[in-house]
C-alpha cells in the first residue's frame, strides 16, 4: 500500500506541475517511451507538450496503478491470447483482445516494434540492413534524424484505420499531417488528380466534354443509395458490373483508368467486371476523406508508421497486456492439433488462442507473389509537384502495359522522418517479371536524382489454415497498395474467425474511466497549449500544421 501511495503522489505531482506549465521539455521527455530522442519539427513553434506529456504520463501512470494488485508475470503462466510479432495488425488486435477483458501477452523477435511495418532509426541501421557498405556521408546528416518506413502507406482520412485509432483514442498518442497532394501517370507526365471543383475544370486529364460526362458520373455516385431505389437510374448494385456503368456514362478507357485507379484505388483491371458496389463504396472513401481537409484524402503520423503499432500496444498495455520484446520463440506447442502454447528460452506461456505473422508459422502459409520496395533519399521534391512535401503519385497499369498499378509514396523532413531538407520516396508494386527492378523503371525517372536507393523484394503469403481447429490466427503479408483499408479488412476478417461474430467498432471504445479525466484537462489548456494545430475530425485526431520552411 505505501508503493502504490508513493507512485500515486509521484504521479498527482506531475500533473500538478505540468498543470501550471513547470513540466519542462526536458521532463517530458524523460517520462515518454517513444519519443524520446525525436526533434522537434524544423521551423516550427515550441511543440504543444500536452499531446506527447499528457498520453505519457497517463500511460505511466496506468502502468504503476495496474502493476499494483498483480505480481510480475512469468513466460510459464496461462494466457487468454498470445501475440506473436509487434506489426499493426498484431499490435490492432492485441489492443482490441486487451480492451474486451482478455489476458494478452504479446512477444516479438525484435528489439523493435514493428516488424514488417517499423520505421528504421537510426539511418545507419538502414544502411545495415540492406547491407550498403560503409556509413552515411554526412550530408545526410544526423542518424537519429531519420525514421524510414519500410512500408509505404498512407491512412485514408475517412477511412476504417482512421476510426479505430479514435475509437479506441489511440490518436492521443500520435500527431499526424495531412499529404499534400494526389497525382496520376498520364502520357510520360503527372497530373494533379483535382481535389476541388475548379482544379477539375483546369485539369489536363480530361477533355471539355468528357468533363461533363464525368461531372454526371460523380454526382451519380455521389447520390447513390442501395436503400433508394430512386437513386440508382436502374443500376442493380450486386449485378450491374462497372465496366457498364462506365458505358452509361460514355466514359473513355483513360477516364476509366484515373478513375478505378486513381479514385478507387484498384491495382488491377479486375473490378470492371465485379459488381459496381464496391466500386462506389470506394470512391465514396475517398471522396469523402479528401471532403476532410481539401489538399488529399491521405494522412500520415509524424515520426513515421512505426509510431502506429507503438499506439496501439500503448493500448493493450494499459489494459493489463503483457509486453516482451527481443524474446526468441523457439516452438509453437500444439496438442491434439491445437495450440497450447508458446515456448521461448526454455519456459511455456499457455494459452487459448495465438495470433502471428506468417513468419512465425511458415508451415501454415502460402507464398501469393513479391513485392518489389524502393526507397529513395532525395535532396528535392519530386519535379513538377509544385515543390511540396510529401505526395502520392499512381502510374496506372495502362500506361506502362503492366497488370499492376505502380505506387510512389513521398514525405520529408516536415513530417520529422528525415535531416533538414531531404526527401524519402517509396516504390512499390506487385512483381511481375524477373527483373522486379526494370518494371518501377518509369517510377524511379520521376525521382532523378537519387541520392541513395535500398532495395527489397518481399515474399507475400497468406494462411492456408482458418484457425478453425488450430486456434491459430495468421495475418497477411502487406500488399503493394498505399493505404491500410486491405490491412483493417485482415484485422477484421481475423476477429470474425476468432469470436465467431462481425466485427463491431463499437467493443473497441476505451472506458472513461481508463482516460483519468484526460478530456477535462486538454479543454482547459486547448488555447494556450495547441500552437499551430487544427482541431480536426470530432476535435481527437490531431492534425499539425506546419509551416513549410
Amino acid at each position: 500500500m505505501k508503493i502504490f501511495s508513493v507512485r500515486f503522489a509521484i504521479f498527482q505531482l506531475f500533473k500538478l506541475l505540468f498543470k501550471h506549465k513547470l513540466v519542462t521539455n526536458q521532463i517530458a521527455l524523460s517520462v515518454s517511451d517513444s519519443r524520446e530522442s525525436r526533434p522537434s519539427p524544423p521551423d516550427a513553434a515550441p511543440q504543444p507538450l500536452f499531446i506527447s506529456t499528457s498520453t505519457d504520463l497517463h500511460f505511466l501512470a496506468s502502468r504503476f496503478l495496474r502493476a499494483e494488485d498483480r505480481t510480475i508475470r512469468k513466460m510459464n503462466e496461462e494466457y487468454d491470447v498470445i501475440v506473436l510479432g509487434t506489426g499493426l495488425t498484431e499490435c490492432i488486435l492485441s489492443g482490441i483482445m486487451s480492451v474486451k477483458g482478455k489476458r494478452v501477452l504479446h512477444m516479438d523477435r525484435n528489439s523493435y516494434y514493428g516488424a514488417e511495418s517499423a520505421s528504421i532509426t537510426p539511418l545507419e541501421d538502414l544502411y545495415k540492413r540492406f547491407n550498403i557498405p560503409g556509413n552515411p556521408p554526412d550530408s545526410m546528416g544526423k542518424g537519429r534524424d531519420w525514421n524510414v518506413d519500410l512500408i509505404p502507406k498512407f491512412l485514408m482520412a475517412n477511412g476504417q484505420l482512421v476510426r479505430m485509432l479514435l475509437i479506441t483514442q489511440v490518436t492521443r498518442y500520435l500527431d499526424f499531417k495531412v499529404i499534400e497532394g494526389s497525382y496520376v501517370y498520364k502520357g510520360g507526365k503527372i497530373h494533379k488528380v483535382p481535389s476541388t471543383e475548379t482544379e477539375a475544370l483546369a485539369s489536363s486529364l480530361m477533355g471539355l466534354f468528357e468533363k461533363r460526362r464525368f461531372r454526371k458520373f460523380l454526382i451519380f455516385v455521389s447520390n447513390f443509395d442501395e436503400n433508394d431505389p430512386k437513386t440508382m437510374e436502374d443500376v442493380d448494385p450486386n449485378k450491374t458490373t462497372m465496366r457498364a456503368i462506365f458505358q452509361k456514362f460514355s466514359l473513355g478507357q483513360e477516364v476509366m483508368d484515373f478513375t478505378g485507379h486513381s479514385l478507387a484505388l484498384y491495382r488491377t483491371d479486375d473490378y470492371l467486371d465485379q459488381p459496381c458496389i464496391q466500386t462506389i463504396n470506394r470512391i465514396k472513401l475517398y471522396s469523402e476523406s479528401l471532403a476532410r481537409y481539401g489538399k488529399s484524402p491521405y494522412l500520415y503520423p509524424l515520426y513515421g508508421l512505426g509510431e502506429l503499432p507503438q499506439g496501439f500496444a500503448r493500448l493493450s498495455a494499459i489494459y493489463g497486456g503483457t509486453y516482451m520484446l527481443n524474446k526468441p520463440i523457439e516452438e509453437i506447442v500444439i496438442e491434439k492439433g491445437k495450440v497450447v502454447g508458446v515456448k521461448s528460452e526454455g519456459e511455456i506461456a499457455r494459452c487459448k488462442q495465438l495470433i502471428c505473422d506468417p513468419s512465425y508459422v511458415m508451415d501454415r502459409v502460402k507464398k501469393v507473389g513479391q513485392v518489389i520496395r524502393v526507397i529513395c533519399i532525395l535532396s528535392h521534391p519530386i519535379a513538377n509537384t509544385g515543390d511540396i512535401n510529401s505526395c502520392q503519385i499512381i502510374i496506372p497499369q495502362n500506361q506502362v502495359n503492366r497488370k499492376h498499378d505502380i505506387y510512389v509514396c513521398m514525405i520529408s523532413f516536415a513530417h520529422n522522418v528525415a535531416a533538414q531538407g531531404k526527401y524519402i520516396a517509396i516504390v512499390s508494386t506487385t512483381v511481375e517479371t524477373g527483373n522486379p527492378e526494370k518494371e518501377i523503371k518509369p517510377a524511379l525517372d520521376l525521382l532523378e536524382p537519387i541520392e541513395q536507393k535500398f532495395v527489397s523484394i518481399s515474399d507475400q503469403y497468406e494462411p492456408t489454415d482458418t484457425g478453425t481447429d488450430s486456434q491459430i490466427f495468421i495475418s497477411r503479408t502487406y500488399d503493394a497498395t498505399t493505404h491500410f483499408e486491405t490491412t483493417c479488412n485482415d484485422i477484421k476478417d481475423i476477429y470474425r474467425r476468432m469470436t465467431g461474430s462481425e466485427f463491431d467498432f463499437a467493443e473497441m471504445e476505451r472506458g472513461k474511466q481508463d482516460i483519468f479525466d484526460e478530456s477535462d484537462e486538454k479543454s482547459s489548456h486547448s488555447s494556450k497549449l495547441y500552437l499551430n494545430l487544427n482541431h480536426l475530425l470530432d476535435s481527437r485526431i490531431h492534425i499539425i500544421a506546419l509551416k513549410s520552411p
